[in-house]
Formats: C-alpha cells, structure tokens, sequence
C-alpha cells in the first residue's frame, strides 16, 4: 500500500514562506502524477498544485504565481514551494498521487499551515 509522508508545516506571518515535501518509500514519484491539496476548516479539500510524472505543473488560480511544486527524484520527493503566504491559504496541506488519470486518494497525514495576519 502507498503510504506518503508530508513534512510538518508550521506557522508564518503572512507575507512569509514554507516549503513542504512529500516522500514515500513504496513507489517512484517520477512515475506518477502527484498532486498538493489543501482542506481549510469548512471548506472542501481541494487541490492546489499537480506535477505530473512528466514534468509539467499545474496550479490553482489563487496560488498561481506564489507556489511551486517541484520534484527530486533523486531523493524521491515531491516539494511545495509557497512564498507570500495570506491568511486564506491556512489548511492542512496533503499530498497524493494519479494513476492513469485517477487520484488514488492515498492521502497523508497532513500537515497543518497556518498563516497569521
């Protein structure tokens, strides 16, 4: 079974900056699509980053331009970058990876991020 660890997160003033990470043991990141969600209490979990196992990243309009996930194979981990942090973007953060254009709901344990204004 897939089993994905996120890093832990922390708390920033808004303005600042986190990195993330997401490793695993049991499969090669570089052989799937690994995406970055985010569940804000009350809110519905949603993703905000994809890398897929090409290469290309995709991004959520409301972190376009502030995150960047990228990823080490040689270290076998997957990374969210996220500068000028708001308020807003206070969630636990999950990782999680797609197979055949199907997310495996693999989550993580999350980590929680907390932006203070």
């Amino acid at each position: 079974q897939v089993q994905l660890v996120e890093s832990e997160g922390g708390l920033v003033q808004a303005g600042g900056s986190l990195r993330l990470s997401c490793a695993t043991s049991r499969i090669v990141f570089s052989n799937y699509d690994v995406g970055w969600y985010r569940q804000a209490p009350g809110k519905q979990r949603e993703l905000v980053a994809t890398i897929r196992s090409g290469g290309t990243t995709n991004y959520e309009d409301s972190v376009k331009g502030r995150f960047t996930v990228s990823r080490d194979n040689a270290k076998n981990t997957v990374y969210l970058q996220m500068n000028s942090l708001k308020p807003e973007d206070t969630a636990i953060y999950y990782c999680d990876v797609a197979a055949n254009g199907r997310w495996l709901n693999v989550w993580g344990q999350g980590t929680q991020v907390t932006v203070s204004s």
